[in-house]
């Protein structure tokens, strides 16, 4: 089989100065993992996941993640640079309305069972039954922090309406008080957007108001994709599962790098802290048919 190709140019200036202020320093040439082109084994794995989460601005540029779930085989790569997934956000999903039309978005495959995930970015336009995905970016990412679990298939509830909001309520603020993982999806200057995990043990995200939250950015894949989005365009989206429910959170707002060593050493593992700022806030009940079994902490996870 022909060798995919690399993306020519791999990080952006935003993902070079958050790489230079944590100590790194890349070469000129991109790292062969970066791929324009899914690899075989890839195209295997996206046949096998029952969800993806996807990232993307809406309409007003505020960004947002959600999830998208069908049987295994409702996503899949029709050939070396696109994807096809059957399925698009349900009429209360805050990125319902935009992904009606051509569109930007990161893209994450993850199978918390085999600790395994891949995201995949590009652009999006709707097809009768859902999304065809024509990528520019495709590379798997460390299995770090992704706590273990197993799904069923459950659609016997229907989603519930969504509760929209400014702020985060008291049940709203427990919830994400307890997380173990989030979804996180920001852009780019030029609107490219990525969809990226977040993981710990229960508490790692710390809820400092119902408008302000902050988490630890813990050792990755030194890319620092994320964070280097950040760098240069501050929105953001957050999705918090329930992973018992089927229950979604969605969060939008901004986020910006806190890079003061003496408040990372007050949180165990942190090389830094990240802290985001609330200015919308959707929850919808019973949002997906999957439901999830008790995790196995990641042995990644700091204590």
């Amino acid at each position: 089989m022909k060798e995919a190709a690399v993306a020519a140019d791999l990080y952006h200036e935003g993902e070079r100065a958050v790489q230079r202020r944590a100590g790194l320093h890349h070469g000129g040439s991109p790292a062969p993992a970066v791929r324009t082109e899914i690899p075989e084994v890839a195209r295997r794995f996206l046949l096998q996941q029952p969800m993806v989460v996807l990232g993307a601005a809406d309409a007003d540029g505020r960004i947002w993640a959600t999830l998208l779930t069908g049987r295994p085989g409702f996503m899949r790569a029709e050939d070396a640079r696109t994807v096809t997934i059957d399925a698009r956000p349900g009429p209360g999903d805050p990125l319902h309305d935009r992904l009606t039309a051509p569109a930007p978005v990161g893209m994450l495959g993850i199978e918390p069972s085999r600790h395994r995930r891949m995201r995949m970015n590009g652009h999006a336009v709707p097809t009768r039954h859902g999304l065809h995905v024509t990528l520019d970016q495709v590379y798997s990412n460390c299995p770090k922090y992704i706590q273990k679990r197993e799904y069923r298939w459950d659609p016997s509830e229907s989603p519930g309406r969504p509760q929209r909001s400014r702020a985060l309520t008291g049940h709203q603020q427990r919830w994400i008080a307890g997380a173990d993982t989030f979804f996180i999806a920001t852009s780019d200057r030029d609107g490219n957007a990525d969809a990226s995990h977040r993981g710990g043990n229960p508490g790692f995200v710390e809820v400092v108001s119902p408008t302000e939250l902050r988490w630890p950015d813990y050792v990755g894949n030194a890319m620092f994709n994320t964070l280097g989005n950040l760098e240069v365009q501050p929105r953001a989206g957050l999705v918090v599962p329930d992973w018992h429910t089927g229950a979604l959170l969605h969060l939008t707002g901004t986020a910006r790098t806190d890079w003061d060593p003496a408040h990372a050493a007050e949180v165990p593992g942190a090389q830094r802290l990240v802290e985001f700022t609330i200015t919308d806030v959707i929850e919808i009940a019973a949002a997906v048919p999957l439901r999830w079994s008790t995790p196995v902490p990641s042995h990644f996870n700091p204590q």
